[in-house]
């Protein structure tokens, strides 16, 4: 269940990415950064590099953010989103779990 709940996040971290990220054309000032947009939504919903495709959504919902002036609960919800990605992982339906394995966090009881 954890595995399809990251994979859901994920789906929702590409799409918050790619709305917010072309909402009001701040960043997308080229055909290159639409680009660079899709394939870090791609790479997150295939899971591949899944860390580090998440910063960059991360840095680009904050410099929409920042340069739009924009401060409303969704792009906020959606830059904390991106980071929780980032520190999460991608879990166990990504292209990540088959080619580095999965890690299972194991907290041993309190004695």
């Amino acid at each position: 269940m954890a595995g399809a709940a990251l994979f859901i996040l994920r789906i929702s971290v590409a799409l918050s990415l790619l709305v917010d990220g072309t909402a009001h054309w701040v960043l997308v000032t080229s055909f290159w950064i639409l680009l660079a947009f899709l394939l870090v939504a791609f790479l997150l919903l295939l899971g591949f590099l899944t860390p580090y495709a998440s910063a960059i959504a991360c840095l680009g919902q904050l410099g929409v953010m920042l340069l739009s002036g924009r401060h409303d609960f969704h792009l906020l919800l959606s830059l904390l989103n991106s980071g929780v990605v980032v520190l999460v992982g991608p879990g166990a339906y990504s292209i990540d779990a088959h080619l580095f394995g999965r890690r299972l966090l194991v907290l041993s009881p309190r004695r």
